[in-house]
């Protein structure tokens, strides 16, 4: 008896997981965004890392005459996302008048 309350007790806390959480705010948006591309730039720098690993590995133990492998291409500095800018809305246009029924 107290595993299946134990287990309604789970499921109806566990619906509470499903609920909307409201929209960002403009600041908490662009804040998301810098680090959703600082995450970006830190797996290219990663990737520019483990290339440059490889290569090094590779070297010791590579037969003469085998072609060298491809460059490793740096990655640019970070550059943060521009936010957009908050450019006033166009103003909406009128409402065309209902067309009155002639009979």
């Amino acid at each position: 008896m107290k595993k299946i309350i134990a287990f309604v007790f789970c499921a109806f806390a566990g619906t509470s997981v499903f609920a909307t959480l409201p929209p960002l705010s403009p600041e908490a948006q662009e804040a998301a965004n810098l680090a959703k591309a600082k995450t970006a730039y830190g797996d290219k720098v990663a990737a520019y890392q483990l290339c440059q690993a490889q290569n090094r590995v590779a070297d010791k133990f590579r037969v003469s005459g085998t072609p060298a492998p491809a460059a490793c291409v740096a990655p640019p500095p970070f550059v943060p996302p521009v936010a957009a800018a908050s450019a006033p809305a166009a103003p909406a246009a009128p409402a065309a008048a209902p067309a009155t029924a002639a009979k």
